[in-house]
């Protein structure tokens, strides 16, 4: 049995990994998914490009060392983002 040469392909990337298995469509949102959760985030506290993934839902800043809790793959989930906006437009009302 001999080894594999490349751990990705060209069309899906590192999702290459799962080989034939699971089909085109769930490869390319795995691809895209992992892309956008290795990728460096905006810190929400000193606003620097220099947020990277601890562990699941784990984020730290490396440049003023923050660590925050976020989603599993992207640092904002959408309903913290709805939770902020409520909680913004409700400090403006008073």
């Amino acid at each position: 049995m001999s080894k594999r040469r490349w751990s990705h392909t060209k069309k899906v990337g590192p999702a290459g990994r799962f080989g034939p298995r699971y089909g085109m469509r769930i490869r390319r949102r795995v691809a895209e998914v992992e892309a956008v959760q290795r990728r460096k985030h905006e810190c929400p506290q000193c606003g620097r490009v220099a947020v990277k993934r601890v562990s699941t839902g784990i984020w730290k800043c490396t440049k003023c060392g923050a660590t925050f809790t976020g989603g599993a793959y992207y640092p904002e989930t959408d309903a913290q983002r709805m939770v902020k906006r409520a909680i913004k437009k409700a400090l403006e009302e008073r």
